[in-house]
């Protein structure tokens, strides 16, 4: 026990030694400054370096003491140099996450939570979230959506006279996304590099074909079984020309739909050929520039809040969820086909938030 509490003595008094000494040294740096010595040569009298003899000088003039001051708080765990490299990874690298920051500053010798580090981040204006899952856009498909928002934006051939139809090939209304978490400042969550490239492919419990105008809402059709270029033919044929003249379109209509490719069979095309409808060409992964996506994310919301519990029930809410879409709601999409173009063209080509 003694041997205790003399160990503890020892180490007091060598704090208090220190202490004493660095006092010393900052009151020797306080005289020979009043002496009219400069920093040089105040350095190289004391053997220390000359940014210390500033800071000690610095503080002098500021509180008129060489003592130590009170901190406010607890010091913080991570160092000045250490924060900035953390700051500078999160923002280069916006999917990295807190685990691998975390690894990285142990391997420096700082080892700390990862709340600290989020902590960090968030005073820098770097949160994550949720990472938004976009279309793969490879070099040809920037280049044709930047043709199409130059040669379309402004012009009424985008707003006026046009019927959008497509498919909806995947409908599981039990499904669940899930998300990876990226860093990223506010209003940047659609930049390319905070977003998930996604390609088109599977199946889903339903597919659904309809068709709107800023007039409202056409025919939505389910199809049942394989769909083929036949088949797509055909429900082209039944309900295309009559939400038409529902919607009074009248002949001299402009119908969009995307790039599949039984979209874009040399008969399908030879069909519209034939029945003189103008179909617009589309630039592939661009459901960005596609209105009708924003309706069926309408209908998908109004569906699940009906609960579902077989596809039969979520074939009869469906439709009948898409005729209770407002007209004004479809006008209203129509009326941002000329923001999107454009938007297309400030992001020089990239996804935008539409």
């Amino acid at each position: 026990m003694d041997s205790v509490c003399e160990q503890q003595f020892s180490d007091l008094a060598t704090d208090s030694r220190l202490d004493l000494d660095t006092r010393q040294v900052r009151d020797k740096v306080i005289e020979k400054f009043k002496a009219g010595l400069g920093y040089k040569k105040i350095s190289q009298a004391l053997n220390i370096p000359r940014s210390t003899v500033q800071a000690i000088i610095q503080k002098w003039k500021e509180y008129g003491t060489t003592v130590n001051l009170p901190r406010q708080g607890r010091p913080p765990k991570l160092t000045g140099r250490t924060r900035r490299v953390l700051i500078r990874n999160a923002a280069k690298r916006p999917m990295v996450t807190l685990d691998e920051l975390q690894r990285s500053t142990a391997q420096v010798g700082e080892s700390v939570h990862r709340t600290t580090i989020s902590r960090a981040l968030h005073k820098v204006g770097l949160h994550g979230r949720g990472a938004r899952r976009k279309p793969l856009l490879r070099e040809n498909h920037k280049k044709s959506r930047l043709q199409f928002a130059t040669r379309h934006v402004g012009t009424q051939q985008t707003c006026g006279r046009r019927c959008s139809g497509q498919m909806r090939p995947k409908w599981n209304f039990l499904a669940k996304m899930q998300n990876a978490m990226c860093g990223g400042k506010t209003n940047t969550a659609h930049h390319s590099e905070h977003t998930i490239p996604t390609v088109k492919y599977g199946g889903g419990s339903i597919m659904l074909w309809g068709c709107f105008s800023s007039a409202g809402t056409g025919k939505l059709v389910r199809v049942d079984g394989k769909m083929d270029g036949a088949k797509y033919r055909a429900i082209l044929e039944e309900n295309l020309l009559d939400s038409t003249k529902v919607l009074r379109l009248g002949r001299r209509f402009i119908f969009q739909q995307d790039n599949d490719p039984k979209h874009k069979a040399r008969a399908t095309m030879e069909w519209f050929k034939t029945k003189h409808i103008h179909v617009l060409e589309w630039p592939s992964q661009s459901p960005d520039l596609n209105l009708i996506e924003n309706l069926w994310q309408d209908l998908k919301t109004a569906v699940h809040k009906r609960c579902p519990s077989n596809l039969t029930e979520l074939e009869l809410f469906c439709k009948e969820e898409w005729a209770r879409i407002s007209v004004s709601r479809c006008a209203e999409l129509v009326e941002t086909d000329p923001k999107r173009l454009a938007a297309v063209i400030a992001a020089k080509v990239g996804s935008r938030k539409y």
